[in-house]
């Protein structure tokens, strides 16, 4: 398995019939690969660097060993599972319950680790419309859409880097006239 000591890594799916799906963007301190411990001899997925990244292999044994002897370590991987398991079940309810536009606000807000030291960071890693379309289950067209629409009123600016303004979680938090728009199929209102 893996830790990421520095920078950002998507980890993608190919279907049998070659389309790519965008599972997540592991960063600084994530594990991956932690399959091999539940006995998975091949990796279902795809890990690729999306910034300079410096990234340590561990072995499974010494992983088991380490576990074992110590508790720490334990529970901080432990803590990890635990965090990642969680946000895999808030994607998959953003997925079944939410429209595109806030999904596409989620994971803006998610890339720019609003909400966990201040306010949200510069989006950091090449992020294209189709590879945020992946991550939300919608086209590319759409996030264009709903990329200009935030841009226009407010919510994110572009200056060499994608920022987030702290006002992009009312589409999130709150069913505002002026940031609602017809969505056509691809999530649930």
């Amino acid at each position: 398995m893996f830790y990421i000591q520095k920078g950002r890594v998507k980890l993608t799916v190919v279907s049998e019939q070659g389309k790519e799906a965008v599972l997540g963007i592991l960063e600084t301190g994530h594990f991956f690969g932690e399959g091999c411990l539940n006995g998975h001899p091949l990796r279902l997925t795809t890990a690729t660097a999306v910034v300079e990244c410096r990234i340590t292999r561990i072995a499974k044994s010494a992983m088991i060993a380490t576990m074992h002897n110590e508790p720490e370590f334990s529970e901080l991987f432990m803590a990890f599972l635990l965090s990642r398991n969680s946000r895999i079940e808030e994607d998959l309810i953003d997925q079944l319950f939410n429209s595109s536009e806030k999904r596409l606000a989620r994971l803006l807000l998610l890339l720019a680790n609003f909400g966990k030291d201040g306010k949200p960071e510069p989006i950091v890693g090449k992020f294209s419309q189709e590879t945020l379309a992946e991550m939300i289950g919608t086209t590319r067209s759409r996030v264009s859409f709903f990329m200009n629409k935030f841009r226009k009123l407010g919510y994110i600016g572009y200056n060499g880097k994608l920022e987030i303004h702290n006002s992009l979680l009312n589409v999130v938090l709150y069913d505002k006239p002026e940031i609602n728009t017809k969505d056509t199929g691809d999530g649930a209102r």
